[in-house]
C-alpha cells in the first residue's frame, strides 16, 4: 500500500491519515477474539485499570501468532516505511482497550515526548499506525487529535504518575487550550477494521468510556532503524531493543487464521 501525493500532503498538513475499513470485518473479528484471549492471561505485559479490567497489552506480537502477523502486515508496514523513507523496526506494540463503562482516560500527550525523554530516541522519525478492532464512535472513547500540532516539535510536558496506571508525559490544560484554539480538535471514528496513522509529534488523547460499548485498538509504533533508542530505562517489552528491520508479509497473511476461526465456529 503506497500513499498518494494527496495523502502525503494531507499528512504533512494535519499530522494524521484515516482509512475507514482498510481491514475486513473478518480480520478485525479475528484480532478482537485474540485480544480477549490475551487480556485473559496473567502476564506482566498486560496492564489493568484500578478495577482489574484490561487497559493495554504490550508486545502481543511476541507471544500471539495473529498479532505477530499483524505486526508485519504490509498495509501497516509499507506506508510507514514510505513516510519515514526506509526500513523500520518495532519500537512499541500495544493492544489498547477501553472497556465498556470502565475504560479510563489517556491524557493529552505526544508519543515522541515520552520516547525522547525516557528512551532517548534521537529524532521523531517514528509514528503510530493503528487498526480498530471495534466500531469506534463518539460514545466509546475515541482518539482526539489536534490537527497540525505535529509541526510544533516537542512541547513542554510534565510527568504524570498518578492519573492512570500508565505513567505519561502530559500537557497541561493551558497548553492544550492554546493548541486547540489554533488547530481545533477532531475525533476519527469508523467501523472495525479501519486504519489510522499519525505522527509521533501529534498531540492526542482519549476520554473515558462510560458507554456500554467496548473499544479496542491495536497500535504499532514504528521507528526508522537508524533512529533507534539509545537508552534502556524501560522494560524491553515496553520499549523494544530489537532493531531488526521488519520484513512485510503477504497481504493475505491473516487469511489462514480467519479461515481456522470460521471453521471452529461452524
Amino acid at each position: 500500500m503506497n500513499l498518494t501525493a494527496e495523502e502525503l500532503k494531507k499528512f504533512d498538513e494535519e499530522g494524521y491519515l484515516f482509512f475507514p475499513g482498510k481491514f475486513s470485518l473478518e480480520e478485525a473479528a479475528l484480532l478482537k477474539s485474540e485480544a480477549e484471549t490475551v487480556y485473559a492471561t496473567d502476564r506482566k505485559e498486560v496492564w489493568r485499570e484500578a478495577n482489574g479490567v484490561a487497559r493495554t497489552a504490550f508486545a502481543a506480537h511476541t507471544y500471539n501468532e495473529a498479532f505477530r502477523r499483524l505486526g508485519a502486515h504490509p498495509r501497516l508496514i509499507d506506508p510507514v516505511s514510505q513516510m519515514l523513507d526506509g526500513d523500520v523496526y518495532m519500537h512499541q506494540y500495544k493492544v489498547n482497550a477501553k472497556a465498556a463503562f470502565d475504560g479510563e482516560v489517556w491524557q493529552w500527550h505526544q508519543d515522541y515526548g515520552t520516547w525522547k525523554r525516557d528512551d532517548e530516541m534521537p529524532e521523531p522519525r517514528a509514528m503510530n499506525i493503528a487498526v480498530f478492532l471495534d466500531d469506534v464512535t463518539a460514545a466509546n472513547g475515541p482518539l482526539l487529535f489536534i490537527p497540525g500540532s505535529h509541526k510544533l516539535g516537542v512541547v513542554d510536558a510534565g510527568h504524570d504518575l498518578e492519573t492512570t496506571s500508565y505513567p505519561l508525559w502530559t500537557l497541561d490544560r493551558e497548553k492544550v487550550s492554546e493548541l486547540a484554539a489554533k488547530g481545533g480538535c477532531v475525533a476519527p471514528t469508523g467501523p472495525a477494521g479501519s486504519m489510522l496513522m499519525f505522527s509521533s509529534l501529534l498531540v492526542h488523547a482519549s476520554p473515558a468510556n462510560i458507554s456500554p460499548f467496548g473499544r479496542t485498538i491495536v497500535y504499532l509504533s514504528l521507528c526508522h532503524v537508524d533512529n533507534h533508542i539509545r537508552a534502556f530505562n524501560r522494560e524491553d517489552w515496553i520499549a523494544h531493543r530489537d532493531f531488526t528491520p521488519i520484513e512485510a508479509l503477504s497481504d493475505d497473511c491473516l487469511d489462514e487464521l480467519v479461515a481456522a476461526q470460521s471453521q471452529a465456529a461452524e
